[in-house]
């Protein structure tokens, strides 16, 4: 916790904040500057909260970009990492700046300290150093910070206490006393004013974020860092009013000499007021040296903890492929964001160099728009936590204040901020020390420009970075079925959420198969892995499936297919490249899960194989109890392993039986407990289907997800005794006349005269063969159901063929002419032998 603590206060760099920012707060609102410096903790107590709630639900490295891609998309989540490290990159070239002078200061060299290029050199040489600090490792990072903190915190309070105290006993011609006016915010000038200063403000508190970013590497990392989150901004905020208040109390407002209002010191306060508070002999010149040391250290400290929350986003970034894989390397010894450190600390270089090459006054201007930065990610930051959390407001006032309130106010807050500081105060040429001319625009606050440019640039990239995952779910949706079949057998309903991360879009499918007979084929398969082509295999897999599937296999020979499909697969996909090497990018076939179930409605009876350690649901329709049959185990596809076996499950009419992936039961404490609260949802409830869908969803996935999630309902059926008949058919050539005259009689209760003809040519046939070539005993089924479907069951295993007969033939006709007198035909072995089925379309009703 300590740690933490110290990681969010060292990151703000409350002296190195104050030295460059209260001269800008006061320039904008005066003798008001105190009480603008704490109404800016109002909004960032607020989205503390959200990072704290946020953090809660889902400790990850990436902070913004990861929640805001998981609340809305990411498109957003890409924005939202973009502002991120605008903003840290940016503030990287005020420390490295601050920290160049001071260090020439510190020695007495002042000239050096004005001298543009000499402060730029050594802000080279500080980040270059703090970069390397960070690479070492987290735990020394820490240690440095404390002893840097416990420095400036030191300073400051002696420094605050000393002005005060001269204020009352040896005033220097700029003090004036304390007044109660100054903590009034309606005496604040304009509403420009207050919002400058309140974005000001809203910079010198930016930073205690950092101990988020360094969650994973946190003990009790879902809450330590909300608790110093909060505890962080508390104690900043008394820091800083008492410091702003002493301050503003010694030097004063004045536009000359160490007046806070004088131009020459607005991005600096502190290079002057050492001498003034201490003095400039003995103990005083020491103490002022220390105070220039305090800033020196502070700037540091907060580009050390600057560098690491940039290099872990761009780090989580590259994990969900927003950005190169490369930033994802990690040190082997040090166990630290290789390229994720290395290559933001060349950046902030860069920026440092070009930004001191063109601008006139970078160290303010930079300021300015590093605040337009913060708003817009921490007002990102606070809808995603309400977003994030939208279905779980209602469950407690607690979790509505905590999870919705506060941080949606927060963010309300910082858009507000935000819109109105880039588009009027920050927009007029007026404002900052540069202004561009815009096509179009005509003359602009560089601050502005500088601010939403680089917003911008992250607005252009995000096409180029999120095509992928974008491409990846259209191809994902376009090979799931967009509306389930109805069909006799079943009713039935879906849901398949994507994973919420850049990379996230994987391979889960579902399906609902018509299978002859009027049964019905129900998939739910996972394949391993995420993106397109997670994507591609999933298509390629669940096509095979489906045919496969009318081919009217049993689940165990099906899977034996699939998987042999599979292994062929990956065997093609090591051609080249050297026998048992794969590919860099394997078959991400292998290893898939799949869950393939028969249902027959005229038995009420499912047969059903897995591959994997895929679990199904059943719910006693009478009872409502809730049971997890146990199946027969199968490896994934691909692995090899033993053979899969099918069991049969007898199903009563009403059923609800549940197919799902384990991305369902991820948000879970395992996968028991995800079973538990699964059951709790199912267990006698005579809902819908989509509904009991949508609180399966809301129960075991209150938020955004890590992986896909699939799952499959159905409601079972059985055929009503009118929708069909049956026969036993003794193996006797008479008893076809007889099978032909009971079926015409059949259609004929069922009003289906038109199709007597036909059906009758049909059974004679098929059972004459049956007859022929097999024996007895024969079984003739016909169904009514939305086709006209005749069955033929014997006991041999020989499928007859379809041919063309020769002219002078004198048999091999019959399979021909039916298949040119019915819609479909085909072939079902069963263990004790074959049926032969036909398809008849049903003739249009009266008026149709």
């Amino acid at each position: 916790m300590f740690s933490s603590v110290v990681m969010g206060l060292a990151s703000t760099g409350p002296a190195y904040s104050l030295a460059a920012a209260l001269g800008i707060i006061v320039a904008g609102v005066g003798l008001q500057a105190p009480i603008v410096t704490m109404l800016a903790f109002i909004p960032m107590v607020l989205v503390a909260y959200a990072f704290r709630e946020l953090n809660a639900s889902n400790a990850d490295c990436g902070t913004t970009f990861t929640w805001a891609t998981r609340a809305f998309g990411p498109r957003t989540g890409w924005m939202g990492g973009w502002g991120l490290i605008v903003a840290n990159i940016i503030v990287m070239v005020n420390l490295a700046e601050i920290a160049g002078a001071y260090s020439f200061w510190l020695v007495g060299l002042n000239e050096l300290g004005e001298n543009r290029l000499w402060t730029t050199v050594a802000g080279i040489v500080w980040i270059a150093l703090m970069t390397a600090i960070c690479y070492v490792g987290i735990e020394f990072s820490a240690a440095v910070q404390r002893w840097l903190l416990c420095l400036e915190v030191v300073m400051l309070i002696v420094f605050a206490v000393a002005a005060l105290v001269r204020v009352y006993t040896d005033p220097p011609s700029t003090a004036i006393h304390v007044s109660a006016s100054w903590f009034n915010p309606f005496e604040v000038p304009s509403a420009k004013a207050l919002t400058s200063g309140i974005l000001a403000g809203v910079f010198i508190y930016w930073g205690w974020d950092t101990a988020f970013s360094v969650n994973e590497e946190t003990i009790e990392s879902t809450r330590i860092p909300g608790r110093a989150a909060i505890t962080s901004t508390v104690l900043l905020l008394i820091m800083y009013a008492l410091v702003a208040t002493s301050t503003q109390a010694f030097a004063g407002v004045g536009t000359s000499g160490i007046g806070l209002g004088n131009a020459q010191n607005s991005d600096d306060v502190f290079s002057g007021l050492g001498e003034a508070v201490f003095g400039s002999h003995d103990t005083g010149l020491v103490l002022s040296r220390l105070l220039i040391l305090m800033v020196l250290t502070s700037a540091l400290a907060s580009a050390q903890t600057t560098i690491l929350p940039l290099a872990r986003t761009v780090f989580s970034m590259a994990v969900h492929k927003a950005v190169p894989s490369r930033f994802a390397l990690i040190h082997r010894r040090f166990l630290t964001p290789t390229w994720g450190t290395l290559g933001m600390g060349a950046a902030s270089i860069a920026l440092l160099v070009l930004m001191t090459s063109f601008s006139q006054n970078v160290l303010a201007d930079s300021i300015d728009s590093v605040g337009l930065a913060i708003a817009f990610q921490y007002g990102l930051t606070g809808f995603a936590c309400v977003w994030y959390h939208r279905k779980v407001l209602t469950r407690s006032g607690k979790d509505l204040v905590v999870k919705g309130v506060l941080p949606g106010l927060g963010a309300l807050i910082m858009l507000m901020l935000f819109l109105y500081a880039a588009f009027v105060v920050y927009a007029n040429p007026g404002y900052g020390s540069t202004t561009v001319d815009l096509p179009l625009i005509g003359r602009t606050g560089g601050v502005t420009v500088l601010g939403l440019g680089a917003l911008l640039i992250g607005l252009l990239l995000m096409p180029v970075v999120t095509r992928g995952h974008a491409v990846a779910l259209k191809l994902q949706r376009s090979l799931l079925p967009r509306h389930l079949p109805r069909h006799a057998a079943v009713d039935s309903a879906s849901r398949y959420l994507p994973a919420d991360s850049g990379s996230g879009v994987g391979g889960d499918w579902y399906d609902v198969i018509p299978l002859s007979g009027t049964r019905v084929g129900l998939v739910v398969g996972d394949v391993r892995g995420h993106g397109l082509r997670a994507a591609a295999t999933m298509g390629r897999l669940s096509t095979g499936v489906r045919v496969l599937a009318r081919l009217d296999l049993s689940p165990d020979e099906l899977l034996s297919r699939l998987d042999d499909l599979v292994e062929q697969t990956a065997h093609e996909d090591r051609v080249g490249h050297g026998l048992g090497r794969l590919r860099p990018h394997a078959d991400q076939a292998l290893g898939v899960t799949c869950l393939y179930a028969v249902y027959n409605p005229v038995f009420g009876k499912c047969s059903l194989a897995r591959a994997g350690d895929s679990v199904l649901a059943v719910v006693e329709p009478h009872t409502g109890v809730v049971d997890y049959p146990e199946l027969p185990p199968g490896p994934p596809l691909g692995i090899g392993g033993p053979p899969y076996q099918s069991t049969e499950l007898e199903l009563p009419p009403g059923s609800l039986v549940a197919l799902f992936t384990d991305g369902l039961l991820q948000a879970t404490d395992g996968r028991g407990a995800g079973l538990a609260q699964l059951s709790h949802v199912l267990a006698g409830d005579r809902k819908s289907l989509e509904e009991l869908c949508d609180r399966a969803v809301a129960t075991l996935l209150p938020g955004p997800v890590d992986v896909d999630a699939t799952l499959l309902m159905v409601r079972t059926r059985l055929l009503d005794r009118n929708q069909f008949a049956q026969w036993e058919v003794p193996p006797d050539p008479a008893a076809v006349a007889t099978i032909r005259t009971a079926v015409s009689k059949q259609l004929r209760d069922w009003e289906l005269d038109d199709l007597t003809f036909t059906s009758e040519l049909i059974v004679s046939e098929l059972v004459t063969n049956a007859i022929r070539y097999v024996g007895g005993p024969i079984q003739v089924r016909v169904i009514r159901d939305r086709t006209l479907i005749c069955e033929v069951s014997d006991t041999g295993h020989t499928s007859p063929n379809l041919r063309h007969a020769a002219s002078d033939d004198e048999g091999g006709r019959g399979l021909f002419i039916i298949a040119q007198m019915t819609h479909h035909w085909g072939t079902r072995y069963t263990p004790t032998g074959k049926t032969i089925w036909t398809d008849q379309d049903l003739p249009p009703a009266d008026g149709q």
